[in-house]
């Protein structure tokens, strides 16, 4: 008999301003979320994991894969770009319609999914972001978390997509790798108690980490 499935998909900002200093930090954020996420058994039987990057387009950078299964090569940023936030909820929307089993009378579908979006700006095509906002709300998904990294982040924006929103005061190693371990730790209460309530209790975050309320 087949595990349900916890989906969890990761938009990551990877326009021209996330160069340098800040695109290390989340790649080394990343490694840290996965061998942390590896280390918890429920974890382990019931996570999947996809991510998708956006800049001047979105791209699915990681299809929907077990969490046994991941392999991360390094994301790459380039020169300069806008940040199409939009064009990667479009391209969320299109995945979760076709990722996500549906419950039959015969058989229990996934659990619902957990979403993690983190940009250090605000969408350069916030039509497409303000359009899609209800088609994704209509997938009915156990949590939306919005990270606004650094100071050009727009918390305001990313608030008509979530009422769960963290910011980072600043774009280093440590205060990514603090929120790298804060979307395991949320990941992993997530797989724990998929099925016992619908909404996923996220823990508190890490001092770095300001969840705006």
């Amino acid at each position: 008999m087949s595990l349900r499935r916890l989906p969890v998909y990761i938009l990551l900002d990877t326009s021209g301003s996330m160069r340098g200093e800040p695109i290390y930090s989340v790649n080394v954020g990343l490694q840290a979320m996965l061998s942390a996420l590896r280390q918890d058994p429920y974890a382990l039987e019931s996570v999947h994991l996809s991510i998708i990057t956006f800049d001047i387009a979105a791209r699915e950078y990681l299809p929907l894969t077990p969490l046994a299964d991941v392999q991360i090569n390094e994301i790459q940023v380039p020169d300069a770009g806008a940040t199409f936030l939009g064009a990667a909820l479009e391209l969320l929307i299109a995945c979760l319609d076709r990722d996500i089993k549906k419950s039959t009378a015969e058989t229990k579908g996934d659990w619902r999914p957990l979403l993690f979006v983190m940009t250090d700006g605000s969408p350069s095509d916030l039509y497409a972001f303000r359009q899609a906002i209800p088609e994704l709300k209509r997938r009915n998904l156990a949590s939306i978390v919005a990270c606004a990294a650094g100071p050009k982040a727009k918390e305001d924006v990313l608030r008509e997509l979530t009422d769960r929103v963290v910011m980072l005061d600043t774009m280093d190693a440590a205060t990514f790798s603090g929120f790298f371990k804060w979307v395991s730790a949320s990941v992993a209460a997530g797989s724990s108690s998929a099925g016992i309530n619908d909404a996923v209790a996220l823990p508190p975050p890490p001092p770095e980490v300001q969840l705006v309320l």
